[in-house]
């Protein structure tokens, strides 16, 4: 796989988890974190098994990478996304969408230090670069909007969430090297899965879930876009790319958002946009020269 279609797979990736934040915001109030975490992971747990049902056995075994497999399971088919729905719960989109925007910055520090992946000026400033177009984007060049901003529990449990994606896509450079993408993308899920769905049990005895066919639909969409396809594309371009380049584009994310709400809601395209995606656009172009 060449590296321009590695980067198609980063946008890919963003764009589908661009609809996976909007979705898992609009369920908060129907479905606990862990029990939505649980549905979407068993969803793609059993796409995996189809997929991998005819491949060789290693590819379905843990064999000596068991703890890398359970250590990428836990922070991202567990703790990740429940971290991230338990923050949307407890924040806005606009503080969301900021402490998110440094998780490019979080991983090219984290890589330099654990597997000497080369940290630049250059990977530095386009980084920063693109989180200028974030905050451009998410506060339409309003300086009242960001002075009004007020932080609270939830961005320190989104700050988490940065921390936990970085390190599981690190994990994912290392595990690649020794086995296919799918192979490591479906392992992690089917390890955590069992831990996942005890706590989802317990969570539906304290906070039952409104279930409705609006909660089910939504469920297997996310479990087969943005969990099935989208880590998928993620991890090939990790594989390609390594974290700090494949990250570079981490930050369409909100411009995605922007764009969505466009579309599907109605809501107005500004000048803002459009400042903001050239300069998030840029700051990934910067940073994979």
């Amino acid at each position: 796989m060449n590296d321009t279609r590695a980067y198609l797979l980063v946008n890919l990736a963003t764009f589908l988890w661009a609809s996976n934040i909007t979705l898992g915001r609009a369920l908060r109030n129907d479905i606990g974190p862990v029990t939505l975490t649980a549905g979407r992971f068993l969803v793609a747990g059993a796409l995996f098994a189809w997929m991998l049902r005819d491949q060789p056995a290693e590819e379905r075994r843990p064999r000596g990478d068991g703890l890398l497999l359970l250590a990428m399971g836990l922070t991202c088919s567990s703790d990740l996304p429940q971290v991230l729905y338990l923050g949307l719960r407890y924040t806005t989109a606009l503080n969301g969408a900021l402490v998110n925007a440094i998780v490019p910055l979080v991983t090219a520090l984290l890589a330099a230090v654990w597997i000497r992946e080369p940290l630049s000026a250059r990977t530095i400033m386009g980084a920063m670069i693109s989180l200028a177009g974030v905050v451009f984007v998410v506060s339409r060049g309003s300086l009242v909007v960001l002075r009004r901003m007020q932080f609270n529990p939830g961005d320190l449990i989104l700050l988490g969430a940065v921390i936990l994606w970085a390190i599981y896509s690190i994990l994912g450079r290392i595990v690649m090297r020794r086995r296919s993408v799918p192979s490591a993308t479906a392992l992690p899920i089917w390890m955590a899965l069992p831990m996942l769905l005890v706590a989802a049990v317990l969570e539906c005895r304290v906070s039952p879930p409104a279930l409705s066919w609006r909660v089910l639909l939504a469920v297997i969409y996310i479990g087969v876009f943005p969990v099935f396809v989208a880590v998928q594309s993620w991890n090939a371009s990790i594989r390609q790319l390594g974290p700090s380049r494949a990250m570079a584009f981490y930050n369409m994310l909100p411009l995605f958002g922007a764009l969505l709400a466009v579309v599907l809601l109605g809501e107005g395209l500004h000048m803002t946009h459009l400042i903001g995606g050239v300069l998030i656009i840029g700051g990934g172009l910067l940073n994979t020269r």
